[in-house]
């Protein structure tokens, strides 16, 4: 708050001087205008109511200027009222804050003496918990940490004590100073952070003892709780105590420079009194010399001797007199410093006060924030602590810059009192110089209403000649001609007040001037020296504590950086040790990953053989079902697999868990690879750390050392200083008594000296000052018009800018109309060529209406014309009183010349413009012409556009409104440009916007009727606006080539160029708003068709001027861009200086990242400046040395007796003089040899950092060779890649062929199995034709017919032998081939696994070849951008650095061009003055010619008149004559003769007048000229005045100075006259005595030799041992130079070698981190292919899942199967067991009764038929059979029997016909109606050839024995039923108990199986030929 308050209260301070500054320099100015005014002549005037106007018209400006100067007096005491008021509020406001500050302070040293007691309290603490804490745990654990807080505690504490010494020491030698306060703030900041560290410390010691003893928690968090509070309280103490003590070491300072001011006036009191004593001595000697008879010689020498005693005696009561008017003055001087230290305090009180309200508003603010953070108040009591000891800082802050202001202010202390006299002087001059301004408004007012008195007085004079105004007018003017004497009177008064206050004020300044230098001088030479040696003593103290505890730094940091790099060190053999570890780790995870890969093989292995073994056990299948009975062979093969399958999930079982062993140590493996990448990252990072901090501590090092060596340089230094000073001061203090009288003298002349000599600097410097405070002035105001141009140009360029964007968006406007009147031109062309003769009347009348507005437009040119003529006069009028101002700076003369260069351009443009445009208007009169002859063949359609004609000519009225308005407006933007001629920059946008708005308005009007059609009106209209289009361009021509002039001729033309852009603008817009009514009649009506084909090619040409135009806006804004860029680049030298310097910076930076450079660069710049010192410092010690040469040539030279003792006194001084000047010479050599050491030095580095530079260069040369090469690797990988793909490509083809032999494999396959089907079908045929044929056989007697039908048999039989044979061959083919297909798919499938094995491998290593090729492309990508932004950095500077210094260049070419176009200009305008000068004389020649001819003129005239009356009258008289009328002539003649008179009384008259005019305007004349003399003679007379009063001055100086020449003059005479008189009287005496004294004088002599010559002995000696001193110091000089550069050389050579080690282990932890990641790339493929080849094994596990699955599946269909099959069985025997001895009655009735009813012949069938129902054997019905042929039935059995062998029953139940329907018996029909019934509806089922599975499945109808005989047996039954019998029916299942078993299998669901499978399957039994009827009947009954 303080030091922000203070900053405030400087700034106010400034600003406050700035505005003392202005208002005395005003003040200043304000008293040379009224000196000025009332110095000027009163204005004579001849005429005298000339004279009465211009004395009335002043009189009422002065009453006007006197009311205006009261008021303003009114306001400005109000304003002095309010000032004093707000004043005594500030003062009171501003000794509150001082005691509040006052307040706080105290509250600050009692806090900081808190503090110090907390701390001392803290420390016991820590002590004592120390104690406890090794008490309680005093374990090896525990011991570190005590050991580390005490080393901590006990060291701070000594450093506390080691520094408290140091300071009192500091203390007591000097004054409180700034170093004391900073000092203290140090302390008190590391007091409190060592209470912040004793806290921390306390805390730690406090958790420890709460580990140590976890009882008594509670209580001992009370008790440190208090402890604590006790400490703190301790501490607050202990600053409080520090702070007494701060102030008593004040108080002691002040008591020891007292002291010592005391001790200097004593030792000069007793060096007087050792003077008397010498003078008693003297003359006791001279009284026992005189014991001798006294002679009238010795009384005299007696009286002689006791005047002299008196004389010394008043000299001496003189000196003491001057000693204490000299101690008074201290005294005084002292008090004044209080007083102005008083004053300075209040004046800092009073700004305090005026920042008042402003920290009220910051008070208010801060309430606010307190009141919110109150809401946050418990977390903030932590930071109060904090916040107190910030508030102590910034107090002591504004504490020291509160000395430091005291300090400056000693050195002027008396400015304050100045400060109200000046107030008032300005208070009284700024009246003056009001006054002054009010007369010489009065003076203008006056000058003016003369001239209106001279132009009535004119006008009155040729009206009317009466004179009766004037006696009034002249009584007025003596009237006034009183008041001006009083006015006079009261002038002359206030110039004598005005005389007398600069006498004052001049009386005032040099009183202050005075008072200044007694006290400065009094001050300085009292002060200087002892200060000097105390400082330089302390100094040197300080330095050497500040080094030694740099160096136990440095050495701390040293011991640090190797304790670290030990530690790195054994890091890294850790880290080299688990690299080892995790290598090893890798070998065994990879030999697990070997074994692994063993496994899987082995699996594959087995699993093939797994699969072979189930092939075989398919096969075992198939055979079994060909074999239908045996079923137990299937369980045994079901066994079997499932004895298989519980071995392969052991297996499976156990390949999971070596997989999931397998994957987990993967994981492991990777965790731990990772960990070990993480660790070598964080190694490398330390290392690289490690280097950072290395080479960090090398340049703090090497900084060290080199500060080091200055810092011992300087201590010798100081130290030979130091002694050399000592022993000056000895002799100094010797020589002070002799040299304190003519200090006195000096100070004496010096005095009445310096009066003069500062009051003429301090005039010289008040003139400084004024002539400053112009300039400044002139500046600003230099300022000022640049920044007005810059807005200016600023606010042309936003005007050019928005002109351009409007342009562009009417381009884009233009070209949305040009399309749309594109597509609307083909429909208008057919209509508007019938309707132009139709039009040419209406054209007409559009051409009158033109006609008026062409004359509209030329009235407006007119007064456009007078407009700029009036703007012209005005300028002239404004240019010619102010030639003065013309001459402005070159800047505005280059920026207008290229503005009238761009607008030249522009006009060029322009007139392009025109041309382009006329040559346009032409082309579309030729196409008008073209349209007007396809015009007629369209009446007919725009008839229909006369309905809508009144609302379009409504639209277009309006438009010609809006025209009209536009018009208007145009006017009252030209008069206010005549307004606003001066300085109009800005070019009214708000017109622009109007107009816009007005456009667009009547453009929606328009678009609101576009729905109508257009008229031949609208038509002519539209014609017309084309035309006027076209006028309107001519005159926007016409007037651009005007203002184009205008332009050219004016200098300012800003204005002008706005409205050019206005009113383009506004062509612009009314062209658009003509292009939107043509294209609104253009979807409306064909009449339009020929005006949009004018518009399109209006629109092609408007196009071609667009493009010209903006080609020209380009080069317009090229040009402007070039020169702004001119500008810039001279605007902008210093911008780009600082750049290349900081770039400069930026490089030195890059090459040295150190630093180093620049601290190299600041010492040189340092030690060549000690150096010039110290030559200058030479060149003077020269100097004084020849001066003391020549000073002792002069004292040897003197003769006398007495000037023995002085030759030897000066000879002393000079041998002590030339012993100081060679030692400091010799320490300049010394210096000189170090700087040149250091420079060679700072050559040798900056070679060094050549070299490394050149290092860098070829590092990143082979970083280039690297990435070409890495580029080459990158395009051979790539190429790899490509040959990879390719061989990829080809592989999947190979596979996809691969596939689709497979498939075509799989395909023959299943056709090779049905085949194999049907062929098994064909023999089971072959056996029942076997058997069908042994039938037959048995038979041979019962047909003829047998025996041929045997022998078709035997050769069917023979013939299907052949085929079985051929079958069977190739069913073994088909076997073999099976078998091979087999092999093969088993072969192509694990070759098709191999290869998608391989497939995937060659992808993956694809993979991270594409990663690797990924990263090394970003490597090379990142390491070729980094070398192009280097190398692009480096071209940019080196361009940059040739650009500026071509710009440099360029720059002093054209300053030097810009120096000769002034001086050009400069000769023109002094040309142009003088040649105005002339024109301005041979203008008057000629008004004077003017008027003489005029006069002359009129003469002529009259006469003229005169002569035609003569004639006139002549005439009538002749006619007169004629008629005889006499009398009438001679009254004509009178009158003729009374007119003459009147005419030459009149012509008189007019002389008369003329003359006067003349007289009057001579005297016009006359007076001008007068008044320039007059204002001649008052520059003049000023002049005069200045230099009188210069010369006034200087002869005061002269005469003050000849005054006090003068005085020394007779000081010096009378001194002489002393000494002359003394001389006569001791030479008188020596000749009386000197045959007394001659022995005397002989003896003291030679004592006096032998004093000499010891003293001589001594200082040779002395001399001798400081030049061996010297020498054996130079020797350690340069040894310890010589040691210094060892130690840095073997430093350099330590640092490099470890650098370099460093730089190995580094290239070596990459190979390693490479090999790693080459390793761990290894192993990632390794384990990609390991997880492979389990994805494998899972999916081959998945798949024996499955088949798992679906074989119990299939038990489970087989155990249902069996149980259907157990039931079917069962049921079976229940219904044989059930049916066996039974008989159906009604079948044996229906037998029964059949037997009887069939005819005779048949009936043994019957018989046949019962027997076989009933039971009976063949014999028994044979015996009954041959009973019955014995009764003549024979051969009805046998007949029956062999009937049914010979015929063959169909399969199909034909119909019987009627013959045999009548023929047949019963039994026959019943026969045959089961025959039909028992003969199936449906075909034999066929076995699903689409079920069967190509190699995994079987195929269905294998699996069981029993569907294998079904379907074999279906189709023989159905080949076979043609030889069977008639009752041999095939047995339908009903229930498909059979055929279920047969349905099922391991192909799949039920569900998923064709239908086939579950329909009923026929089993036909085959039955033998032994079997019977009977048994057939059977079947049939049980079925």
């Amino acid at each position: 708050m303080s030091s922000w308050l203070g900053g405030i209260g400087s700034g106010l301070g400034q600003s406050l001087g700035q505005v003392s500054g202005s208002l005395s320099s005003f003040t200043g100015q304000i008293s040379n205008f009224t000196k000025d005014m009332l110095l000027e002549g009163v204005e004579e005037v001849g005429d005298a109511a000339t004279e009465l106007q211009v004395s009335n018209s002043k009189l009422a400006e002065v009453e006007s200027a006197f009311g205006a100067q009261k008021s303003e007096h009114e306001r400005l005491r109000k304003l002095h009222a309010e000032l004093e008021e707000k004043l005594e509020a500030a003062e009171i406001q501003i000794k509150r804050q001082s005691a509040e500050y006052r307040t706080l302070l105290q509250q600050k040293d009692v806090e900081i003496s808190h503090l110090k007691a907390r701390q001392s309290g803290l420390q016991e603490e820590v002590q004592k918990l120390q104690q406890s804490a090794q008490s309680a745990s005093a374990g090896p654990a525990m011991l570190p940490v005590t050991t580390t807080s005490s080393s901590t505690t006990s060291s701070s504490a000594s450093s506390f004590l080691s520094r408290h010494p140091g300071s009192h020491h500091g203390f007591h030698g000097e004054e409180m100073d700034l170093s004391d306060v900073i000092w203290s703030q140090q302390e008190i900041n590391r007091l409190s952070t060592e209470v912040m560290r004793l806290e921390s410390e306390v805390a730690h010691w406090r958790r420890m003892s709460q580990a140590s003893t976890a009882t008594g928690a509670g209580n001992d968090n009370h008790s440190e709780i208090l402890k604590l509070q006790r400490t703190i309280k301790e501490l607050r103490d202990e600053m409080s105590r520090e702070v007494d003590e701060h102030q008593h070491e004040l108080a002691a300072l002040q008591d020891a420079q007292r002291q010592k001011l005391a001790d200097v006036t004593r030792r000069h009191r007793q060096e007087l009194a050792e003077y008397e004593e010498r003078i008693e001595e003297l003359e006791e000697q001279i009284q026992s010399g005189g014991g001798q008879p006294t002679s009238v010689s010795d009384t005299s020498k007696l009286h002689e001797l006791h005047q002299t005693i008196q004389s010394l005696q008043e000299a001496a009561e003189q000196r003491e007199k001057q000693l204490a008017e000299l101690s008074a003055n201290l005294e005084e001087a002292q008090k004044i410093q209080a007083s102005l230290q008083l004053e300075k305090d209040d004046a800092q009180q009073e700004n305090t006060g005026l920042l008042q309200n402003y920290t009220r508003l910051q008070a208010s603010v801060a309430e606010l924030q307190t009141r919110v953070q109150e809401q946050e108040g418990k977390a903030l009591q932590k930071a109060q602590l904090d916040h107190e000891i910030q508030m102590l800082r910034n107090s002591l802050e504004a504490a020291e810059k509160e000395i430091e202001r005291l300090k400056n202010l000693e050195a002027e202390p008396k400015e304050e009192v100045e400060h109200a006299d000046i107030l008032e002087l300005n208070t009284i001059i700024g009246a003056l110089r009001q006054e002054k301004e009010d007369l010489e408004q009065e003076k203008l007012n006056l000058q003016e209403r003369l001239k209106v008195a001279e132009e009535q007085l004119v006008s009155r004079n040729e009206a009317e000649s009466d004179l009766e105004s004037l006696d009034d007018l002249k009584a007025e003017l003596g009237r006034r001609e009183k008041i001006l004497r009083a006015t006079e009177e009261e002038r002359d008064t206030l110039m004598s007040e005005l005389e007398e206050l600069d006498q004052q004020n001049q009386e005032a300044t040099q009183h202050m001037i005075s008072v200044k230098e007694q006290l400065s001088g009094q001050l300085k030479e009292a002060e200087t020296e002892l200060k000097r040696m105390t400082a330089e003593l302390n100094t040197s103290s300080d330095q050497k504590r500040a080094l030694e505890q740099e160096l136990e730094t440095q050495k701390e940091k040293m011991s640090q950086s190797a304790f670290t790099l030990n530690e790195l060190h054994m890091g890294k053999q850790q880290l080299e040790r688990t690299v080892k570890e995790l290598k090893d780790k890798l070998g065994h995870s990879q030999e697990q990953s070997r074994d692994a890969r063993r496994e899987v093989t082995e699996l594959k292995k087995t699993l093939q053989e797994k699969e072979e073994l189930l092939s075989a056990a398919k096969a075992k299948l198939y055979e079994g079902g060909e074999r239908a009975s045996e079923a137990q062979g299937s369980n045994e093969a079901l066994a079997e697999k499932e004895r298989e399958l519980s071995d392969l999930r052991r297996e499976l079982d156990e390949m999971r868990r070596s997989h999931k062993k397998v994957m987990s140590e993967d994981y492991e493996l990777k965790v731990e690879n990772r960990r070990f990448k993480a660790d070598n990252e964080q190694t490398s990072g330390k290392v690289e750390e490690l280097t950072k901090q290395l080479k960090e501590s090398q340049g703090v090092l090497n900084r060290v050392v080199r500060e080091k060596d200055t810092r011992i340089e300087a201590l010798k230094l100081e130290k030979y200083q130091l002694e050399g000073e000592l022993t000056q001061a000895e002799n100094k203090l010797k020589e002070q008594v002799k040299q304190y009288q003519q200090t006195i003298e000096e100070l004496t002349r010096a005095r009445s000296m310096d009066a003069s000599a500062l009051q003429t600097e301090h005039e010289r410097a008040i003139k400084l000052n004024q002539e400053k405070d112009m300039e400044i002035a002139q500046l600003k105001r230099d300022v000022e018009q640049v920044a007005a141009d810059h807005r200016d140009t600023n606010e042309m360029l936003s005007i050019t800018v928005a002109g351009q964007q409007q342009l562009t968006d009417l381009l884009q406007e233009k070209d949305v109309f040009m399309d749309t009147l594109k597509q609307n031109a083909a429909d208008l062309q057919t209509e508007l060529d019938n309707k132009v003769s139709v039009f040419t009347k209406e054209v007409e009348t559009l051409k009158q209406s033109l006609d008026e507005k062409d004359k509209q437009l030329g009235g407006m040119k007119e007064e456009n014309s007078h407009l700029k003529e009036e703007i012209d006069r005005l300028r002239d009028q404004q240019s010619r009183p102010q030639p003065l101002a013309e001459p402005r700076t070159l800047d505005i003369i280059t920026e207008l010349e290229t503005e009238i260069t761009q607008l030249k351009s522009s006009r060029n443009a322009l007139e392009e413009e025109v041309q382009t445009l006329r040559r346009t208007t032409e082309e579309q009169q030729a196409s008008l012409l073209l349209s007007q002859q396809s015009l007629q063949a369209q009446q007919s359609e725009i008839e229909q556009a006369r309905a809508h004609h009144q609302q379009t000519t409504l639209n277009y009225d309006r438009l010609i409104q809006a025209r009209d308005e536009e018009i208007t407006r145009l006017q009252q933007n030209v008069e206010q440009l005549s307004e606003s001629q001066s300085r109009a920059n800005s070019p009214s946008v708000q017109g622009e916007v109007i107009l816009q708005e007005e456009k667009t308005q009547t453009l929606n009007q328009e678009n609101g009727n576009e729905k109508h059609d257009l008229s031949k009106v609208d038509i002519e209209r539209l014609v017309r606006g084309i035309k006027e289009k076209e006028t309107e361009i001519t005159q926007l021509n016409e007037k651009n080539l005007s203002l184009t002039r205008q332009l050219d001729q004016l200098v300012v033309s800003r204005d002008e160029v706005g409205k050019l852009s206005q009113m383009i603008m506004q062509k612009d817009l009314e062209i658009q708003a003509l292009h939107a009514r043509v294209s609104m009649g253009g979807g409306h009506s064909q009449d339009v068709m020929f005006l949009q084909q004018q518009l399109q090619a209006y629109a092609v040409e408007r196009e071609q001027v667009i493009a010209v135009l903006n080609e020209k806006t380009r080069e317009n804004s090229q040009l402007r861009s070039d020169y702004h860029r001119l500008m810039d680049i001279m605007a902008g030298k210093e911008a780009a200086l600082l750049k290349l310097q900081q770039e400069n910076q930026r490089l030195s930076n890059m090459s040295d990242p150190s630093g180093s450079q620049e601290m190299f660069k600041e010492t040189i710049q340092n030690l060549s400046r000690i150096i010039r010192e110290k030559d200058i410092e030479i060149d003077a010690l020269t100097q004084k040395c020849q001066t003391l040469v020549t000073v002792l040539q002069s004292s040897g030279g003197e003769p006398g007796a007495g000037s023995g003792g002085v030759s030897s006194n000066q000879f002393e001084e000079l041998l002590q003089e030339r012993d100081t000047l060679k030692q400091q010479v010799k320490k300049m050599e010394e210096w000189k040899q170090q700087v040149i050491t250091t420079v060679k030095n700072m050559q040798h580095e900056s070679a060094q950092l050549h070299e490394e530079l050149i290092k860098l260069q070829s590092q990143v040369s082979a970083d280039s060779d690297c990435s070409s090469k890495l580029s080459v690797d990158y395009a051979r990988l790539v190429q790899n890649y490509e040959q990879k793909e390719r061989r990829l490509g080809s592989l999947s083809l190979e596979l996809a062929q691969v596939q689709q032999t497979i498939t075509q494999l799989s395909s023959t396959k299943d056709v090779l199995l049905g085949k194999l089907d049907s062929v098994t079908q064909t023999p089971e045929v072959a056996a029942t034709q076997c058997s069908g044929s042994s039938l037959s056989t048995d038979a041979p007697s019962h047909q003829p017919d047998s025996a041929v039908k045997d022998e078709k048999m035997q050769q069917e039989v023979v013939q299907l032998k052949a085929q079985l044979t051929e079958k069977e061959n190739t069913i073994r083919t088909l076997q073999e081939n099976n078998h091979r297909l087999s092999n093969s798919a088993s072969a192509s499938e694990s070759e098709q696994r191999s290869q998608a094995e391989e497939a995937r491998q060659v992808r993956e290593r694809l993979e991270a070849l594409q990663r690797s090729v990924r990263e090394k492309d970003l490597l090379i990508k990142s390491k070729g951008d980094q070398l192009a932004q280097v190398s692009e950095a480096l071209r940019n500077r080196e361009n940059d650095n040739e650009v500026l210094k071509q710009a440099v260049t360029n720059l002093k070419e054209r300053a030097l061009i810009l120096e000769m176009d002034v001086k050009k200009l400069k000769e023109e305008n002094e040309l142009v003055a003088a040649r105005s000068r002339e024109k301005e004389s041979e203008f008057r020649a000629l008004q004077e010619t003017n008027m003489q001819v005029s006069l002359l003129l009129r003469e002529k005239e009259f006469e003229l008149s005169a002569m035609s009356e003569k004639a006139a009258t002549v005439e009538k008289l002749l006619k007169d004559k004629e008629q005889g009328k006499s009398g009438e002539l001679n009254q004509l003649l009178n009158e003729v003769k009374s007119m003459q008179d009147k005419a030459v009384a009149f012509q008189q008259e007019r002389d008369q007048v003329m003359m006067a005019l003349k007289q009057k305007q001579m005297e016009t004349a006359a007076l001008q000229s007068e008044l320039q003399h007059v204002r001649d003679k008052e520059h003049r007379l000023n002049l005069e005045l200045e230099r009188l009063r210069n010369h006034l001055l200087e002869i005061e100086d002269s005469y003050t100075r000849e005054a006090l020449a003068a005085e020394d003059r007779e000081t010096e005479l009378r001194r002489k006259v002393a000494l002359l008189d003394e001389r006569l009287t001791t030479s008188s005496s020596a000749v009386e005595s000197a045959s007394q004294q001659a022995s005397m004088q002989v003896e003291s002599l030679q004592e006096q030799l032998i004093g000499v010559v010891k003293q001589r002995d001594d200082a040779l000696v002395q001399l001798r041992t400081s030049q061996e001193q010297v020498n054996q110091y130079a020797v350690s000089l340069s040894n310890l130079q010589m040691v210094l550069e060892q130690f840095q050389q073997e430093e350099k050579a330590m640092y490099s070698a470890e650098l370099e080690k460093h730089k190995k282990e580094k290239e070596e932890w990459k190979r390693k981190a490479l090999k790693l990641e080459d390793q761990a790339s290894a192993l990632q493929i390794n384990l990609d292919e390991a997880n492979v080849a389990l994805d494998s094994a899972s999916r081959l596990t998945d798949q024996l899942d499955l088949k798992e699955e679906q074989i119990e599946e299939l038990k489970k269909q087989v155990d249902v199967r069996q149980e259907m099959l157990e039931e079917a069985q069962r049921k079976l025997m229940n219904l044989l067991n059930s049916t066996e001895g039974k008989i159906d009655k009604v079948l044996m009735h229906n037998l029964f009764l059949g037997y009887f009813h069939t005819p005779k012949t048949k009936r043994a069938d019957v018989l046949k038929l019962m027997g076989s129902v009933l039971g009976l054997n063949r014999e028994d019905v044979e015996k009954m059979m041959e009973e019955d042929r014995g009764h003549g039935v024979t051969g009805w059995v046998s007949n029956w029997l062999g009937g049914r062998g010979a015929q063959s029953v169909p399969n199909t139940p034909q119909r019987p016909t009627s013959g045999q329907g009548l023929n047949s018996s019963f039994s026959e029909m019943f026969v045959k109606f089961l025959e039909m019934e028992s003969t199936p509806s449906l075909p034999a089922p066929k076995l699903p050839v689409h079920d069967i599975k190509p190699l995994s499945a079987p195929p269905a109808g294998r699996t069981s024995s029993g569907t294998s005989s079904m379907a074999a047996g279906a189709p023989v039954s159905l080949k076979r039923a043609g030889d069977s019998n008639p009752f041999l029916a095939p047995r339908s299942a009903a229930v498909p108990l059979l055929a279920g078993s047969g349905s099922g299998g391991p192909g799949g669901h039920l569900l998923m199986k064709p239908i086939s499978d579950t329909l009923p399957t026929f089993t036909p039994v085959p039955v033998s030929a032994e079997a019977s009827g009977g048994a057939v009947l059977k079947d049939l009954l049980k079925q």
